[in-house]
């Protein structure tokens, strides 16, 4: 492998840049018209403009990354997160046009999109899955039949879901009847499947991720897990390394199960297994991610393992550094909080505009991923995410003050962003003691 082309934009495209260059590998940068000063084009060897701000235009139009991948030379694609991580025709045309993939095959991620065939795929492993369906739910009245079995509440879930898109909490006949219409019109609306199942709604659980490293040697090791429990409509906020919900035992219990599942795919790459976790200590999958994620920065820290470096590795036909369980050992903890431009107060609503200070804070245990300048402009057209802020410590409490430090010395003028939310997260009583859930920001007052 000797140069890769990242089919992406902001700090994701800039962490796979760096993971190159320690690799000695060159780089080409994707970039709409909108995104020509960021960072990411800046910093790789070659950049090539592929269309317009829309992302249909630019970061989803398969057959434009393709050409500046055939044009530049390319011998192997990231896809980072988002946009086109998860999509099975990228991965299949990136493997039909003799490009590396760095990733798992098409066939896996498709078979793990589909959350119905995921279900399927992990029963067999072993690993346990929530109370529901077997299948797709045809119609109103065989979930109304699945949902008197299982008891409410229930949630309905999108075949092809992700993102919080297609989903529906039920807490009688009534809810489901209303909820069952409103998730199948919206996942044809954003996913062009209307396929619906059902699970057994979990209160208050926790939101619990297993990382995995698996190579085409046989090779598969866990990396403990991130508390991933402080959302806002269901999409991450805060996530930590260690969880304070997991014990030794269970951590074994969630890791095995997820290497399981792993070896039942014959999945080769980094992969993460998304649980709900009970106060009881059970846990039940939810889905796997066939990418990278946004938080692999605290698994990363606590665990000194590059895992973006380790995909690239994968995917070149290498042994994963670490292939024995008995080389991971988890040491301190880390919390990332991911900033945005958007006010919390009202909505979570994006703002964005043009950054015209900008002071990144430092010091011990503390790390910056971002693609933001002093004078950058965020574009209105993708997410808002300015910068992923990590903090690590000895421990749990040294990580949350050494964070909270970092909140105070940052300096972000221009945009609103999600740094006073975050100072009252860090510093609200049931947070300190590791009292949190899926509920924690619905009961949180601001």
């Amino acid at each position: 492998m000797e140069k890769i082309l990242i089919a992406n934009r902001g700090e994701i495209a800039l962490r796979v840049i760096r993971a190159a260059k320690d690799q000695d590998i060159k780089t080409v940068a994707i970039f709409s018209e909108v995104d020509s000063d960021s960072l990411h084009v800046r910093f790789a060897d070659e950049s090539v403009c592929i269309g317009g701000s829309s992302p249909e235009e630019s970061y989803l139009n398969i057959p434009r990354i393709i050409a500046a991948a055939e044009i530049t030379g390319a011998d192997a694609i990231h896809p980072g997160y988002g946009f086109l991580a998860e999509n099975p025709s990228f991965a299949e045309a990136c493997e039909d046009n003799n490009f590396i993939f760095i990733g798992p095959t098409s066939e896996i991620i498709k078979k793990m999109g589909d959350k119905v065939e995921a279900r399927k795929v992990m029963k067999k492993a072993n690993v346990p899955v929530t109370p529901g369906s077997n299948g797709v739910v045809a119609n109103i009245d065989e979930a109304l039949k699945i949902a008197l079995k299982i008891k409410y509440p229930v949630i309905i879930k999108a075949a092809s879901g992700g993102g919080g898109r297609g989903l529906r909490i039920a807490g009688n006949e009534l809810e489901l009847k209303t909820g069952f219409v409103m998730a199948k019109s919206e996942a044809q609306a954003a996913f062009g499947d209307n396929r619906l199942y059902i699970e057994k709604y979990l209160l208050n659980p926790r939101h619990i991720e297993i990382q995995i490293l698996s190579d085409s040697h046989g090779n598969v090791v866990h990396l403990g897990e991130r508390e991933c429990s402080i959302q806002r409509r269901h999409q991450k906020l805060v996530e930590e390394a260690p969880s304070t919900a997991i014990d030794k035992k269970l951590r074994e219990r969630m890791g095995k199960a997820a290497i399981s599942g792993t070896q039942q795919l014959g999945y080769t790459s980094a992969g993460t297994f998304e649980f709900l976790v009970t106060k009881d200590g059970d846990f039940y999958f939810m889905e796997m991610n066939t990418r990278i994620q946004v938080e692999h920065t605290v698994t990363e820290e606590v665990t000194g393992v590059d895992i973006v470096s380790e995909q690239i590795k994968i995917a070149q036909g290498n042994c994963i550094s670490v292939h024995k369980q008995d080389q991971i050992h988890l040491e301190g903890h880390a919390i990332e909080v991911r900033i945005n431009a958007e006010d919390h107060t009202r909505g979570f609503i994006p703002k964005p505009g043009t950054i015209n200070a900008l002071h990144f804070p430092g010091g011990p245990g503390i790390r910056i991923d971002s693609h933001i300048y002093q004078g950058y402009t965020i574009p209105p057209n993708y997410d808002s995410l300015l910068l992923k802020l990590v903090s690590y410590g000895i421990d749990r409490e040294q990580s949350r003050k050494r964070l909270l430090r970092a909140l105070d010395e940052f300096v972000i003028r221009g945009v609103p962003t999600t740094i006073p939310l975050y100072k009252e997260i860090l510093t609200h009583p049931d947070f300190i003691n590791g009292k949190i859930s899926t509920n924690f920001i619905e009961n949180l007052e601001y």
